[in-house]
């Protein structure tokens, strides 16, 4: 008998390719207050401050266009309440960041955005955090994305 191999996942990380590595850097710095933690010459890893990368850049070959397939969008669950998510609405905005879309999920609300190469980003907070309720809510609604309105706050 053979027992089953499953991973534990300990954290993630996403690679993007990009048109430019460097000014890609400088925009998850200023919008994401992210730190450059390495970088060579196609590419720059960057941190949230906790482990030596979460978010890897790489240049992407000449003429290179953002498609129909691949990375959908990465989630950036972040602490706080809705007004704490109304908040980085109104720093995204004021930043000039193009924001896709704003979400009820029913578990919580999400905040699609773009970085300057076109792959999405969510900020979510969960307003359900019991991961078994979690998991009957998203059932019971069919795993919903149903627009919200969601004013900005600008402080």
């Amino acid at each position: 008998m053979t027992s089953r191999v499953t991973p534990v996942i300990v954290r993630t990380h996403v690679s993007l390719f990009v048109r430019d590595p460097e000014a890609s850097a400088q925009w998850f710095a200023d919008v994401l207050d992210m730190k450059i933690t390495a970088r060579g010459a196609a590419w720059v890893f960057l941190s949230f401050g906790r482990k030596h990368h979460d978010i890897a850049l790489i240049r992407a070959e000449e003429g290179a266009q953002q498609g129909g397939l691949g990375l959908q969008h990465y989630g950036l669950e972040v602490e706080g309440d809705l007004d704490d998510l109304r908040r980085l609405y109104g720093m995204l905005l004021s930043k000039g960041v193009k924001v896709v879309k704003t979400t009820d999920h029913k578990v919580g609300f999400g905040l699609y955005f773009e970085d300057p190469d076109g792959n999405r980003f969510e900020f979510f907070v969960e307003t359900i955090t019991d991961d078994e309720e979690g998991q009957r809510v998203l059932g019971e609604h069919n795993a919903p994305s149903e627009p919200v309105v969601l004013d900005p706050l600008y402080t």
